[in-house]
């Protein structure tokens, strides 16, 4: 049976790989640079970040590598990572009461191929009060999320209506990263492969 790589360190991705009742043999995070280009679109960034981080990864014949990535999408905008509580505070108060999307692109490889996915899913944060978003900062759940907001944690409270994939807003969907997983070769069910 093919060895199943997570190339990220995202404590999110290996519980949403659980869902499938996978845990992968080996957490491999590459690094790349996962600045912008100018003028790059999110779509097309997320895309080439998860095509980047799977082709920076050595694939042994019998692995099978798990890429993916995360982008907030405010219009033709990208809320990475904030820096600090400061830009956490701009990207929350940018999205409140209006619709973004949540772009997760998957890049599933084995030894010859890759396989790929986007997932776009429409959310709706509601407007927060100073007291919604001090407390929220001070939770520092912020931190290292994209947009500056992670659904799964307090975050949740504050997100009245999505459209698309929940697990894809989480990091990783689940549904399309099984497909992709079948697609390289890896058995999912019992009898695939």
């Amino acid at each position: 049976m093919a060895r199943l790589i997570l190339g990220s360190g995202s404590p999110r991705r290996a519980e949403l790989l659980l869902q499938l009742g996978l845990t992968a043999d080996e957490v491999r995070p590459p690094d790349i640079n996962e600045d912008p280009l100018k003028g790059e679109l999110p779509l097309a960034y997320c895309r080439r970040i998860a095509s980047q981080k799977a082709a920076a990864m050595t694939v042994a014949a019998d692995e099978i590598v798990l890429c993916a990535d995360t982008t907030v999408a405010l219009g033709r905008r990208i809320l990475g990572k904030p820096a600090d509580a400061g830009q956490a505070a701009q990207f929350l108060i940018a999205l409140g009461g209006r619709r973004h999307r949540v772009i997760t692109s998957v890049a599933v490889r084995n030894a010859t191929q890759t396989f790929t996915r986007d997932v776009v899913t429409d959310v709706k944060l509601k407007r927060l009060s100073d007291d919604e978003l001090n407390a929220y900062l001070a939770s520092q759940d912020w931190r290292g999320k994209a947009g500056g907001y992670a659904i799964q944690g307090p975050a949740g409270a504050f997100i009245p209506w999505i459209q698309g994939s929940y697990s894809a807003v989480m990091g990783l969907p689940v549904a399309e990263t099984a497909s992709l997983l079948m697609a390289a070769g890896y058995p999912l069910y019992k009898g695939d492969a």
